[in-house]
């Protein structure tokens, strides 16, 4: 890992998601959400739940120095006001990407874990903090990037960055489907759907419309996380997917210095969850890289 380090922050947006994806703007107020971080720590990936009149943002909280990340989950009220924050999942390995969403009135939780070679799907036992583990998606020897579960036209489909050798390294992105969420998921035929740095890794929540589903994916072209891309897929059908690239969604100069990345948009409630980079050069990163090369 080099010197110079991402440092993500998240923000609410009064705006809807599916509002910012056709238009390509954020133009709704913007509301930073990211409590104060210890020293080279971030808060990136957030997603949302609405529940019982209050929202429900979880996100990974990073750690430069335990090279880890945990899930934290910030309860707002309806005026957006802080009820609670709290840790509701750590295991040993690095979770991230803590995409939750509700299925038959039960809560899940699918945290991109690709460093553990698994993706493993919780289930809420007492909302939002207590979490059992339900099943490892089995996705025939693929594992998972940033998997991202939607349900479009009776069957759940999940997207996700293939982790897999050279996918992995020409950033690929697949998909399979399945009749309920756990499965039994099969792989489509023409995998991968798309492939290419700039638009190959899942960003957010996916959004069905008129005219088919759009899925936020990252831009990653010059930088990790650089930006936001709607991918347009028109069909989606377990013989064929087609899709279409869409522009990159504008970072508002208000977010400055936050404005060197973002790689996260998805849905709470009508509003939308981002998050924001900037990169990090301090006489202290640099000294927290020796001490972190030194004890290897």
């Amino acid at each position: 890992m080099g010197i110079r380090k991402d440092l993500w922050k998240t923000f609410l947006v009064r705006q809807p998601v599916a509002d910012i994806l056709q238009f390509g703007k954020i133009t709704g107020e913007i509301i930073d959400i990211t409590r104060n971080l210890d020293f080279y720590c971030f808060l990136a990936d957030p997603f949302g739940i609405e529940k019982n009149g209050l929202f429900y943002i979880f996100a990974e909280y990073y750690d430069y120095r335990t090279r880890k990340g945990i899930i934290e989950c910030q309860c707002f009220d309806k005026n957006l006001k802080l009820l609670s924050r709290k840790t509701v999942l750590s295991e040993a390995w690095h979770l991230s990407y803590p995409y939750v969403f509700e299925d038959n009135n039960e809560i899940y939780m699918l945290p991109e874990a690709s460093r553990n070679g698994k993706l493993t799907l919780y289930r809420a036992v007492s909302f939002p903090d207590q979490w059992e583990k339900i099943s490892d998606i089995d996705l025939g020897g693929d594992v998972a990037i940033d998997a991202t579960p939607v349900f479009y036209n009776g069957l759940w489909l999940l997207f996700y960055m293939s982790a897999n050798g050279k996918s992995q390294k020409k950033q690929e992105l697949h998909a399979a489907y399945a009749d309920q969420i756990t499965g039994k998921w099969t792989l489509y035929k023409n995998n991968p759907v798309i492939e290419g740095a700039g638009h190959s890794r899942p960003g957010g929540t996916p959004v069905i419309v008129p005219n088919g589903l759009t899925l936020p994916v990252q831009d990653c072209t010059s930088t990790y996380g650089l930006a936001i891309r709607p991918l347009l897929f028109d069909n989606l059908n377990p013989d064929l997917i087609t899709c279409s690239v869409g522009e990159q969604i504008e970072i508002p100069p208000s977010l400055a210095p936050y404005v060197e990345g973002m790689h996260t948009l998805s849905a709470v409630g009508d509003m939308t969850i981002i998050d924001a980079k900037k990169t990090d050069l301090s006489v202290k990163g640099v000294w927290l890289q020796i001490i972190r090369e030194f004890k290897k």
